[in-house]
């Protein structure tokens, strides 16, 4: 069918098989299935806590003193050995993940950071908070390899992309609860000042407990692991109302079963090397590659850990001042990553990407005059300005950075990669942070100001790349997003099975393919 191609919202191969009447605020079991995707999402909150907490920690005279004033390479390791302890986990989340499914993997992983939370709440010396916060990262490697993965796979699919979109906006919830928390202990007279915050870190995964309790699982998961009736019955009671007939439910359970058998039929093993054995899972891999590493050497790592040292370089040095303006930045930086979580469909990924690169190019240039500026002439309206550009350039790597990296990575990994390629895009992230996070410091005390030509000149080569090698996915099934890569005729030739299959129940041969109706949720 010719819709297979298009990208406009109503010429999609299921676009027509789309109940209108069935909305997000009017279905309740949509409403339901919106809950539990929600408590998977608040997993990157852990990640958003994390980074503004410790920019906040380092404006607390009672952290700086309960831990021997670290500077240099111990406030690196401080900052850095999360994603060390994340680095741990990475050769073993894809297998969990796989292996005995998403929710499960995410309950894992929450029940490792509730241990290490509260180990770090309790330290009383570095070498505790450091191995604590290696545990944190350890935990959140499962959860972060699971959540977003069944946010795409067990979403309705007119909201699936901006539902996992939300995912990485929803970094900031975090971070705004550490940067008000922060501000807020800071008359703490106590070792509470940092403990307090320390604690509160554990909420989002003592919210996830209940995952495991009612979420559903993955129908992707289930018919790759041969539970085909229980997949039916899923996506029957969360897109359908129970009713296994309906349409659009027969078309997502055949396409997932069509592009499931392709990838068995292309590649006999699973194992790392397939994600670089065929053309299109290369082209793939550049992407998220690419990706991974500009989502933290856009300069974004200045603010999101060294915001404090900035700060001082242009004269603000008040720590009230400092973690307002933190706190405030967070609320900005939520705003503008949920508001293009809402226009991901409507404007597409490509135009997102390539508007935010500009804006960021632009942006950081204005920052970096400034910053040279205050630091030549000493002009305090020039050390202002700075403040305002950090806000402006958040906003543009807001518009596509916050929230597509994650949801772009998964919806084009079809189902047999999904877990590794996305295990790679942390991977490379973590790398990333972990030389942002060692290097950063050191060089803005040498360089100053001219560290951020180097930012400026490595946010154009971003515009380049991703001008020649982004492809456009808007408003197409996981399936047929994820089969753009292999070439027109293998996603052709998957939605034409699930249309096939579509047209063999609408001729009156749907009761002997059926599982048969229940209105019951499903329990995996």
């Amino acid at each position: 069918m010719g819709g297979v191609t298009a990208v406009s919202g109503k010429d999609t191969s299921f676009a027509h098989l789309i109940d209108e009447r069935r909305k997000w605020y009017n279905n309740r079991r949509i409403i339901a299935l919106n809950a539990w995707i929600v408590l998977l999402l608040i997993t990157s909150s852990t990640n958003g806590y994390d980074g503004s907490m410790m920019n906040g920690l380092q404006s607390l005279p009672q952290w700086e003193s309960a831990f021997g004033y670290p500077s240099g390479g111990k406030l690196g390791l401080l900052n850095a050995i999360q994603n060390i302890g994340g680095l741990a986990g990475y050769p073993f989340a894809p297998y969990v993940s796989d292996g005995i499914g998403r929710r499960r993997t995410v309950f894992f992983g929450a029940t490792i950071m509730c241990i290490a939370t509260a180990i770090q709440t309790a330290s009383q010396s570095v070498g505790m908070f450091i191995g604590a916060r290696f545990l944190i990262g350890f935990g959140l490697t499962f959860a972060a390899n699971a959540a977003p993965m069944l946010v795409t796979e067990v979403s309705y699919p007119t909201y699936r992309a901006p539902l996992t979109s939300l995912y990485n906006s929803l970094w900031y919830s975090g971070s705004i609860i550490a940067a008000w928390t922060t501000y807020g202990t800071f008359k703490i007279n106590s070792t509470w000042a940092w403990r307090l915050p320390s604690l509160l870190q554990g909420i989002p995964s003592v919210l996830q407990f209940f995952l495991v309790l009612f979420a559903p699982e993955s129908p992707r998961w289930l018919i790759r692991n041969g539970r085909e009736a229980e997949a039916l019955k899923t996506l029957a009671y969360y897109h359908a109302d129970g009713n296994e007939q309906d349409p659009l439910v027969v078309y997502e359970f055949e396409e997932i079963k069509a592009a499931i058998e392709y990838d068995r039929s292309v590649a006999s093993n699973v194992g790392w090397k397939i994600l670089i054995a065929t053309p299109g899972n290369r082209k793939r891999m550049r992407i998220i590659v690419a990706l991974a590493f500009f989502s933290q050497w856009s300069g974004n790592g200045l603010v999101s850990y060294y915001l404090t040292k900035v700060f001082d370089q242009i004269g603000i040095t008040g720590s009230s001042t400092q973690l307002l303006i933190n706190g405030i930045l967070q609320i900005w930086n939520l705003g503008w990553a949920v508001f293009a979580s809402f226009m991901v469909n409507r404007l597409g990924r490509r135009f997102l990407f390539l508007l935010s690169a500009a804006l960021m190019t632009l942006f950081y240039m204005a920052q970096a005059i400034c910053f040279a500026e205050y630091a030549e002439h000493g002009r305090p309206a020039a050390g202002h300005a700075v403040i305002a550009f950090i806000f402006l350039f958040y906003a543009a790597y807001d518009v596509a950075f916050t929230p597509l990296i994650v949801s772009y990575t998964v919806e084009i990994l079809p189902y047999s990669i999904r877990a590794k390629g996305f295990n790679v895009f942390n991977f490379v992230v973590s790398l990333a942070l972990i030389f942002n996070q060692y290097v950063n410091p050191v060089a803005l005390d040498a360089l100053s100001w001219k560290y951020y030509l180097v930012y400026v000149c490595w946010l154009a080569v971003e515009f380049v790349f991703l001008w020649f090698f982004l492809i456009e996915t808007k408003n197409r099934t996981l399936e047929e997003t994820a089969a753009l890569f292999d070439g027109e005729d293998v996603l052709e030739q998957i939605a034409n099975k699930a249309e096939g299959q579509h047209e063999v129940y609408e001729d009156g041969s749907l009761e002997k393919k059926s599982f048969g109706a229940d209105n019951e949720a499903p329990r995996v």
